[in-house]
């Protein structure tokens, strides 16, 4: 027989384990070592997951990959590794204070069936933080936050889990023999494992309540809590079976677009754009092809938008930030440009608007009354001119307005955009908005721009 590669799973470089004498975590964690011994993975593939609590200590003493984070939340990292990497094995160590706190984790992790092993280790309330009671402490135990006996009934965490359609479930106490053995049958299960490891926690609750291992048992049997196996019923795994249904169910995946400059431009300095419109005018859309339109010049640009929760009703805002340099800082404290389209963008930027400075340029739909404001104000018949043409090209009309007066960066950029970026079945009715806004403002300036 080949001998064993790794004959402990366990560290000597972190020292003794940070258990209170006789505290159950330390048969556990033992248990999980030779569980590991008897599986002889590779470390390099094995993840244990901790969160806060006594049992959030052992990850360090194990020569696999760690993973520490908040309390309750254990599981959730778990099952993002194994979606993320589905060939680690991932082996969640939680308290039954994470277990309350983390409920709704549990609930989901058996109803998705994501294959990680999930070992509770369950002594009936918060060791860490001085013995307070969780979701498991038996009704009428004492702790400090209980003195004088809990009124509550203690939650059945395998029941629990069965409920929610775990695969496989299984109670044990840190006391079975064959607690190694169980460990690695429940790190061998395809789909999600739930091991329910009843101990005792020394320090407060087996002191406060007199709780020994003998009589640990009877207080199982008291709640009809029994040990071994609860449930097996293999199903499929989540992350493979949806990697199936995806494969089966895909298209083909469309290739993002690269933006290499071929374009010159003229800005200066971090300059700040404000859109303001309706639900349906493609205010964010636009706003989108204007900014790539920027980068095509080899500008930096952001793109911030702001709308309600309902869905073609109410305002669109969109905020864009354009720049020679790197942009650190995405909020636009004074625009230098705001286009104003509809009475929603309006009523949503009437304040800011009333704030603008002399040197903001404030582009409007002629038949909206404005605040009064410092900023220079050019109207332009925008509604009028989209229902001419097509009216959900109303914002890149405008936009295509304020590139030809302020010419940020040449307006063929925002035609390549256009072109480049956009569904052929409304590349021409842009690039006609695109014109159509170039003459507008021209024919502005000729007759005098408003301010």
């Amino acid at each position: 027989m080949k001998p064993a590669e790794y004959q402990s799973y366990m560290t000597d470089e972190s020292g003794p384990l940070p258990f209170c004498p006789g505290c159950g975590h330390f048969l556990l964690t033992k248990a999980l070592d030779r569980a590991l011994v008897k599986l002889q993975l590779d470390p390099k593939k094995v993840v244990i997951v901790t969160d806060i609590g006594c049992i959030g200590l052992s990850d360090r003493y194990f020569i696999t990959n760690a993973f520490h984070g908040l309390h309750g939340r254990s599981i959730t990292y778990g099952c993002g590794l194994k979606l993320a990497r589905p060939d680690l094995t991932v082996i969640v160590l939680q308290g039954d204070g994470g277990c309350g706190i983390g409920g709704t984790h549990l609930l989901n992790v058996s109803r998705r069936n994501i294959g990680i092993t999930l070992i509770i280790g369950n002594n009936f309330n918060y060791g860490m933080t001085g013995g307070q009671h969780s979701v498991t402490t038996p009704t009428s135990g004492i702790t400090s936050t209980t003195p004088w006996g809990n009124v509550e009934g203690p939650m059945d965490l395998c029941g629990t889990a069965a409920a929610a359609g775990a695969a496989w479930v299984y109670r044990a106490t840190a006391f079975d023999k064959d607690l190694p053995d169980v460990i690695a049958e429940a790190i061998e299960q395809p789909g999600f494992a739930m091991l329910d490891i009843v101990e005792l926690c020394t320090a407060y609750y087996s002191p406060r309540n007199q709780l020994t291992k003998l009589n640990l048992f009877d207080l199982l049997k008291s709640y009809g809590f029994k040990l071994g196996l609860v449930v097996d019923k293999p199903r499929p795994e989540y992350s493979e079976h949806y990697r199936k249904a995806f494969e089966q169910g895909k298209r083909v995946i469309k290739e993002r677009h690269t933006i290499e400059k071929q374009y010159d431009h003229s800005v200066k300095k971090q300059t700040g754009i404000v859109i303001a419109g309706s639900a349906g005018q493609k205010i964010k859309s636009s706003a989108t092809l204007f900014a790539e339109a920027a980068m095509l010049s080899g500008l930096d640009a952001t793109q911030k938008d702001d709308y309600p929760i309902t869905v073609m009703t109410g305002h669109s805002i969109a905020e864009i930030i354009l720049s020679p340099e790197q942009i650190d800082y995405t909020a636009i404290d004074s625009p230098d440009y705001v286009v104003v389209i509809s009475k929603d963008g309006l009523k949503r930027a009437r304040t800011r608007i009333e704030n603008l400075s002399e040197s903001c340029t404030l582009l409007a739909e002629e038949t909206l009354e404005l605040p009064e404001t410092k900023a220079r104000i050019i109207k332009i018949p925008l509604m009028e001119n989209a229902r001419k043409e097509y009216k959900l090209t109303i914002a890149i009309m405008a936009l295509a307005i304020l590139l030809k007066h302020s010419n940020l960066y040449p307006l063929e950029a925002l035609k390549t955009t256009i072109s480049n970026f956009q569904k052929s079945s409304v590349v021409k009715v842009n690039l006609d908005a695109v014109t159509k806004g170039a003459n507008l403002i021209d024919n502005k300036k000729k007759g005098g721009v408003n301010e």
